[in-house]
């Protein structure tokens, strides 16, 4: 049995991490302040692992957290671009103080692998699609810039100390559990409420931008692939399904799947957003044997079920 510690374990992917490794029997701690992660995703696991309500702004919950670890799966962050943009320092103390807290917690502690969750809005401004490992832009918001800087502290730590780190870029990760209530709440939940409540939902702009949305099942599968592969210490990775969609056949896809007649509104473009996103995923594939199984169309229609399911709850 391997010992983890899930960071953010009590957010949208955080949990489906701590699902997947106590259905295999793995013992799993979980580190979260609850800023944005919410206890009833955690609450069918509670007496299957060690929960530690801190902050990874806090050097000492780090270290607190870290000891007895063998695998660190550094989930927890302020993901949001235009919550980054509204408060810059806030994103940065987070996504990068707390960070390089749990690097160097992890190193004292003696973990072997630490695997850090990277986002595809590293890639900032390049144009080239799909969007290759070693070919990044200028990066166009300060949680880009976060998650940029935290992939060098990853390969620094790596090759100063000799901690085990694996980045992984994640492409508009969607499923289950994703939070619709934010002000800053992705596009996928957002759209299947407004749906659900009859209501137009807002694209900002043309709808032409498009996304590689990947099924929160096959990010789960990448970072505990991430956690024993081979070779891949010091390395990063795009996990994503390798596929393009734009906004505007999102909207139609949701609309068809729940047979909704309305028709979505538009509205300005957001500053800081990245205009096409679609991941290359053959790196993933071969070093890490990472294969996205559920595909977008089946994932959406998972989703959906889900929020329709959630929503009839009392």
């Amino acid at each position: 049995m391997t010992t983890y510690l899930v960071t953010g374990g009590a957010g949208f992917i955080g949990s489906h991490i701590v699902e997947e490794l106590v259905g295999r029997g793995e013992g799993v701690r979980v580190l979260d302040n609850f800023l944005t992660g919410k206890r009833e995703n955690l609450a069918p696991f509670l007496k299957s692992i060690e929960l530690v309500e801190a902050d990874i702004r806090d050097p000492e919950a780090c270290r607190t957290a870290s000891r007895g670890v063998e695998v660190v799966l550094h989930q927890a962050a302020l993901a949001s671009v235009p919550r980054s943009l509204k408060d810059p320092l806030l994103s940065h103390d987070i996504n990068l103080t707390g960070t390089l807290n749990l690097l160097l917690a992890a190193r004292d502690a003696g973990v072997r692998r630490f695997v850090f969750a990277s986002s595809s809005s590293v890639y900032g401004d390049d144009p080239s699609l799909p969007k290759k490992e070693g070919r990044e832009g200028r990066t166009l918001s300060p949680y880009a810039v976060n998650k940029a800087a935290g992939e060098r502290y990853c390969q620094v730590v790596h090759t100063a100390y000799g901690l085990e780190t694996v980045c992984l870029r994640y492409f508009n990760i969607f499923g289950p559990r994703q939070d619709p209530y934010s002000q800053y709440a992705a596009v996928i939940p957002l759209f299947i409420l407004s749906f659900l409540g009859g209501r137009a939902p807002a694209i900002f702009g043309d709808g032409e931008q498009s996304r590689d949305f990947t099924y929160v099942a096959n990010v789960v599968q990448a970072n505990l692939l991430a956690a024993e592969a081979a070779g891949a210490a010091g390395r990063v990775y795009n996990v994503g399904c390798g596929e393009r969609t734009t906004i505007g056949m999102l909207a139609g896809l949701i609309r068809d799947i729940l047979g909704s007649s309305v028709q979505p509104a538009h509205t300005p473009v957001r500053s800081g957003d990245v205009l096409h996103s679609q991941a290359d995923i053959s790196k993933a594939r071969s070093e890490l044997n990472y294969d996205p199984r559920i595909g977008f169309r089946d994932g959406l229609e998972r989703t959906v079920r889900w929020y329709k399911d959630k929503e009839r709850t009392p």
